[in-house]
């Protein structure tokens, strides 16, 4: 994953092979499949045929499978503490086993119906104007159930060292705003299970089902001229189309109707300054504001709040929820309550006990060493880069020298003193947390950026790259197999977790990485000849990938998937070079008939094998910024050289391109 901003969030994992392509490909297990013809397959059959995707899940993999092992553990973790109620007041553990007891109590949380909600929504009822409304919502953002100002602080892009406002586009309810316009059966069902749903909402607090459905689509229809306004998900790729810093008062100048120094106020924060990261968005809602009935925006409160708090009320919410939710990952059943409480459970707090028991020093010793080979290696491609001149050159080695390394877990632990956590109260704890996080970003304005914190939790199984700090994270979560294992040869390390760790490097250096420097800002260090050589290597990978369909029909869009397939194009030729330099990287020795270099891209294609429900995949394809999981393996190996010579490959096998065709990047 890379890290960029609240608008840009992109993930290393979870791209994925339909299920329409897995029944497509099965061949019978006696069949040969040729490397040089479907890599992934080669490697992934037998997996492909055997296995089944869980009833609960949407999709099904290398990272899926050490995700629900992780589930497990933490699960173990939870219910010891919460056997146990009367553990230190305030300490961690009495925090996370109280947590999970409250929201395993379902008899109570039942029994509750929507009561929670009524002080909220009584205050919505209350509201006489537009004017009222916005004071509303900046009251309920101090209470952590902010919407439709797009509220955030973070690093500001051109000054990476301060904390300053960020206010982005929000105000949908659906992936990407082509969901709410474009005319395929897929696009018109989402419509209607989202009115269904939003119906729904409504009717289990109390709104004759007439009447919510008449408020279902008058909120879509507002959702819809929202969305009109919003940038697409290839352009939240630009950091500069996200970057629009001005005074609270030029705020107010494009936003007449919008009194940010009172809203401002009202939140408790004094920004100097801001980033407006969607201008269009700010100046569209303060034209909604005062032509929508207010009747309809109060409306689009309540169920946008009601929404948010469906997870932790009551069962008919919780399977109204799931109910929706199928329109998108195709998944028959829901989650068993404790699965969904350790997701709810999952934080630092809990990371902390999950490292004590889970992660050892040997594994973060072991993980030192291949980053440090990883980053080398990257140095050593960096100095005898062809294409690009001494002066990028200089930057990119002095950025590549300050990348900080992330291991296993924060050094420091965030302060959660104020979180107050009861075992019979999980509306309330889960209101608490909210609120927390709330304060916590407002004390962060104006003030030097913390670079000791993390994006992720320690269980989690992925990894990142954060630009506006220079850095990448591996979470304990990933150190693991089919990742990371400190007994394995270096072939298998160096291809799995090698191949991530390389990835989120060359995030730094991708098209959009590459666009901050080695302190993080958002600065142009390229020369020009540099930039035009980089934007004509990379556009071929555009093409590549745009060429490659899912379920027979949707293409993959080569322009939204452009940066990870760098990385993975950079990932796959460092983690190379590093393991060439290793005892066995360097013999002959063949294990089982395999020889190293065998061994190496065999343990890459084996972490990508991944199933996914079709809805689910064609869901991935509008929004997620990773290739299918085929093509990440295929795509990939299909410009990268070694591969040919290591199985072989001529012009009559399918993966082959000629060497003039094959991407040359990093």
């Amino acid at each position: 994953m890379k890290k960029l901003s609240r608008e840009i969030v992109i993930y290393v994992g979870l791209a994925v092979i339909t299920c329409a392509q897995l029944h497509a490909q099965q061949k019978s297990r006696d069949s040969a499949v040729s490397p040089g013809d479907d890599f992934y397959q080669y490697i992934n059959n037998d997996w492909l045929n055997g296995s089944k995707i869980p009833d609960d899940l949407p999709l099904w993999g290398g990272f899926a499978t050490l995700a629900v092992e992780n589930q497990q553990k933490l699960k173990g973790i939870l219910e010891e503490l919460a056997a146990h109620p009367a553990l230190p007041k305030g300490s961690a553990e009495q925090k996370v086993g109280d947590l999970y007891a409250s929201g395993m109590d379902t008899a109570a949380i039942n029994k509750l119906g929507y009561s929670p909600l009524k002080k909220v929504l009584q205050k919505i009822d209350a509201v006489k104007d537009y004017r009222g409304l916005l004071m509303l919502i900046a009251q309920l953002y101090k209470e952590g159930n902010g919407q439709l100002l797009g509220f955030s602080v973070e690093p500001d892009l051109k000054n990476s060292k301060i904390n300053i406002v960020n206010a982005s586009q929000a105000g949908t309810s659906l992936p990407e705003k082509g969901y709410y316009t474009n005319t395929d059966e897929t696009s018109k069902l989402i419509r209607t299970k989202l009115a269904d749903f939003i119906t729904s909402m409504f009717v289990l607090t109390g709104t004759p089902k007439d009447a919510a459905q008449v408020k279902a689509k008058d909120i879509i229809n507002l959702e819809t001229k929202i969305a009109a306004s919003h940038l697409s998900n290839v352009e939240l790729r630009d950091p500069e189309k996200s970057y629009h810093k001005m005074s609270v008062a030029d705020f107010e100048k494009i936003t007449p109707h919008i009194q940010w120094s009172i809203l401002f106020a009202t939140m408790g924060v004094n920004p100097k300054t801001l980033n407006v990261a969607h201008p269009l968005y700010f100046k569209t809602l303060d034209t909604l504001l005062t032509t929508i009935p207010i009747s309809v925006w109060k409306d689009k409160l309540k169920y946008v709040y009601i929404n948010t708090k469906a997870p932790v009320l009551s069962k008919p919410f919780t399977d109204a929820s799931f109910a929706y939710s199928q329109v998108f990952s195709g998944q028959p059943a829901q989650q068993e309550r404790w699965k969904t409480m350790v997701g709810i459970s999952d934080g630092e707090l809990l990371g902390q006990l999950y490292v004590r028991k889970y992660f050892t020093v040997q594994a973060k010793a072991k993980m030192e060493i291949l980053v440090n080979n990883l980053l080398l290696a990257f140095k050593n491609r960096l100095e005898h880069l062809g294409w690009m001149s001494d002066t990028t050159k200089k930057q990119a080695l002095l950025k590549l020298s300050k990348i900080t390394k992330k291991i296993g877990y924060p050094d420091k632990i965030r302060n959660y003193d104020d979180v107050l956590i009861s075992r019979n109260d999980f509306f309330g704890n889960n209101e608490s947390y909210a609120k927390h996080i709330f304060k916590e970003a407002l004390a962060k304005v104006n003030k030097p950026v913390d670079r000791t914190e993390w994006g992720m939790t320690t269980p989690t199984v992925n990894a990142y790259y954060n630009p506006a700090n220079n850095e990448i994270v591996f979470p304990a979560g990933i150190l693991q197999p089919p990742f990371f294992n400190v007994n394995a040869d270096d072939a298998t390390n160096y291809g799995a977790i090698g191949m991530v760790i390389s990835h989120e490097i060359t995030h730094g250096f991708d098209d959009q990485g590459r666009q901050f420097d080695a302190d993080g800002n958002l600065r142009d260090w390229w020369t020009a000849t540099d930039a035009k050589m980089f934007a004509d290597r990379t556009q071929i990978l555009v093409e590549q990938y745009s060429k490659f369909k899912v379920l027979g029909k949707l293409p993959v869009n080569g322009e939204l998937t452009l940066g990870e397939n760098i990385a993975d194009q950079g990932g796959i030729a460092i983690a190379y070079d590093a393991f060439k330099l290793t005892a066995q990287g360097k013999s002959n020795t063949a294990v089982n008939g395999l020889t190293p270099n065998m061994l190496f891209f065999k343990s890459f294609a084996t972490v990508w094998r991944s199933m996914a429900r079709d809805n689910f995949a064609t869901m991935l394809i509008n929004v997620d910024t990773h290739s299918p999981d085929k093509f990440r393996v295929n795509g990939t190996l299909s410009n990268f050289t070694p591969f040919y010579t290591t199985y072989n490959l001529n012009q009559l096998n399918l993966l082959y391109r000629k060497p003039e065709e094959r991407a040359k990047i990093w």
